[in-house]
């Protein structure tokens, strides 16, 4: 069973619910209406109602089963506007300027996971702050980072073709230290995603002493600090990809790796080396 149908029987069992905040973008449209004939979770879109159902008509997306929240009218606006006000008033926030955020389905979306009731079209920041400043972060985080989760059909690398990619979206060229924090979260949420233990490769241009440079240093920096940090995850750097993922390779470029060619968490050295070839 791939990674995403576990995702989806896992998901048809607990039946949690999605809101997406972004209703203007034909593909969250798109991806509502998937989910809802899988009928693996429940979906809530927010913005005006009508004109979410005009763009359904003009795309010839079926949204059937969908609810739709407009931040502008909703019973809740005015309790959010109190809650988000007392969230953020020693940072200086006043009633009028919380009901001017509320306006955004964004911040509304995240007041409704606040309240326990319940990024197409914005950028990496704009959907991280509201989340920042309403959610705040897991206790003990010590950064911030952001990963992708990679399926890919068919594939016998990885776990059964499933990587997570860290940090591909938030930290453009992070420390040695910082570095090893998003190995470690990035490993974390690999085993609570996928359910599988994470084996993690500190990606470079470098495998075991093949180049020396800073850049190099700073992974193997890494890597010693993830050990110290986390003595029972399985983590090795600094590696090239084809020595992190093929077995045939680690065995000659690392043969001493515990990896041995089977990485499914992948750590890139900074945001370029994380991006190219994504798109």
């Amino acid at each position: 069973m791939s990674f995403i149908d576990e995702i989806k029987k896992r998901a048809k069992n607990e039946m949690k619910t999605i809101i997406l905040p972004e209703a203007e973008d034909k593909r969250v449209l798109e991806a509502a209406s998937k989910v809802i004939k899988e009928g693996f979770a429940k979906v809530i879109l927010l913005g005006d109602e009508e004109k979410i159902k005009d763009d359904s008509k003009k795309y010839e997306i079926n949204l059937d089963g969908v609810d739709i929240i407009n931040p502008l009218t909703s019973e809740k606006k005015e309790e959010y506007k109190q809650t988000l006000y007392e969230l953020r008033k020693n940072k200086g926030m006043t009633l009028e300027q919380a009901e001017e955020l509320l306006k955004e389905p964004i911040y509304f979306g995240m007041m409704m996971l606040k309240d326990e009731n319940s990024g197409a079209a914005h950028s990496t920041a704009n959907t991280l702050r509201p989340a920042l400043q309403i959610l705040k972060t897991k206790p003990g985080t010590k950064l911030v980072s952001a990963f992708f989760v990679m399926c890919v059909p068919d594939c016998e690398f990885g776990e059964k073709g499933t990587f997570i990619f860290g940090d591909s979206g938030l930290n453009q060229n992070p420390t040695a230290d910082e570095l090893s924090e998003i190995a470690i979260s990035s490993a974390n949420s690999f085993k609570q995603l996928v359910r599988k233990d994470a084996k993690v490769a500190m990606l470079s241009y470098s495998t075991k002493g093949s180049a020396k440079s800073e850049l190099t240093e700073k992974v193997i920096e890494a890597t010693k600090l993830v050990k110290e940090k986390e003595n029972t995850l399985m983590v090795d750097g600094e590696l090239q990809l084809d020595a992190a993922i093929v077995p045939e390779i680690a065995k000659s470029k690392a043969p001493d790796s515990p990896l041995k060619g089977e990485a499914n968490v992948l750590i890139f050295p900074d945001l370029d080396a994380g991006n190219i070839g994504y798109k």
